[in-house]
């Protein structure tokens, strides 16, 4: 009940942070330079022409209005119409969020996963070979853009040893694949298709990859500074002390208290991977959300801009309200 009441707290909390996010963007978004329906009308567009299109985007009506109509369609589920592809923002995005969150969340449980084992493990032995090998391999992972990092496995996984697909989509078309979220290899999994699955993994592969060599340096490195001070702490100095069994060592002192620190860390992770998988996904030709806002961006078109910003603060938020929860389960100590 505890953190029932915590989790709706926090909910109803949501509500004014997203709606400052709501009209921060909606502002900001009109300042920046550059007209969206010039974009579209090219330059030998006349200021008839330019007025009509203004006018069917409702963009020549006073801004407090314009501000009134995008509010009231979020509360009907209407992101708007998007001005580069006249196709509507909600449809749209409901097509390229779920490839991305895929990407993203499946990346970010590898790098997790890989973090705790390795941070631990290198944690015990510090100082001898394997665990400077772990921290530098990860620094280098760390160093090198994203974008270059993906070229060079598509240059040895598909060009050299033919191993992943070519970086040309999220699965191959003649698995005649069924849509239900937009994320494949769930798709798959709900379909029971098993070539698509196939697919969709072979797919995921380079990709998820290329993030995982990205952000799996800082939670390394998290995870064994905190393992560290767990392995100097007087509570598990007593323990070793009592003569404990090295499972119930493991298990019962170093693991949980290494992990209190993760939940924070990784939502920034989250967070970071969504702006990473911007370049991955141009790399992969992954037709994915990133992609999806940036080209709203370069052109301006508003309501591509404001839904996008939009969800990617309340993935925010809500991952953030996760990691708390998950802190205060990992951590008695903490009171929410």
């Amino acid at each position: 009940m505890r953190i029932l009441r915590f989790v709706l707290r926090r909910l109803f909390q949501l509500v004014p942070v997203l709606l400052g996010v709501v009209v921060l963007t909606f502002l900001l978004v009109r300042v920046l330079p550059g007209d969206p329906i010039r974009t579209i009308l090219g330059p030998n567009a006349t200021e008839a022409d330019a007025a009509a299109a203004r006018a069917r985007f409702g963009l020549d009506r006073p801004l407090w209005q314009q501000f009134l109509d995008y509010v009231g369609g979020l509360f009907t589920g209407d992101f708007g119409t998007s001005i580069q592809s006249g196709a509507p923002v909600g449809s749209e995005m409901a097509l390229r969020v779920g490839p991305t969150m895929e990407l993203v969340l499946i990346a970010l449980a590898v790098a997790l996963v890989l973090a705790v084992v390795l941070g631990i493990w290198s944690a015990r032995n510090a100082g001898r070979f394997g665990d400077h090998t772990v921290r530098v391999a990860a620094l280098i992972g760390n160093s090198v853009p994203e974008f270059w990092l993906g070229l060079v496995l598509v240059l040895v996984g598909y060009s050299v040893l033919g191993w992943f697909p070519a970086p040309s989509g999220r699965v191959d078309p003649d698995t005649e694949l069924s849509l239900i979220t937009g994320a494949d290899l769930l798709d798959a999994a709900l379909t029971a298709n098993g070539p698509a699955f196939v697919s969709a993994l072979e797919h995921l592969a380079l990709p998820v990859a290329t993030l995982v060599i990205v952000i799996v340096a800082p939670l390394l490195r998290s995870v064994r500074a905190s393992a560290l001070e767990v392995l100097a702490s007087e509570a598990y100095t007593a323990a070793a002390a009592h003569g404990l069994k090295d499972r119930l060592l493991l298990r019962g002192y170093l693991v949980r208290a290494t992990l209190v620190r993760l939940p924070a860390l990784a939502a920034l992770v989250f967070g970071f991977s969504i702006g990473s998988t911007v370049l991955v996904e141009y790399v992969f030709s992954w037709q994915g959300f990133g992609q999806w806002a940036l080209r709203g961006l370069l052109y301006r078109d508003y309501p591509v801009v404001q839904a996008s910003v939009l969800v990617i603060a309340l993935f925010y938020v809500v991952v953030f309200l996760i990691a708390d929860v998950v802190h205060a389960i990992l951590d008695p100590r903490v009171r929410i």
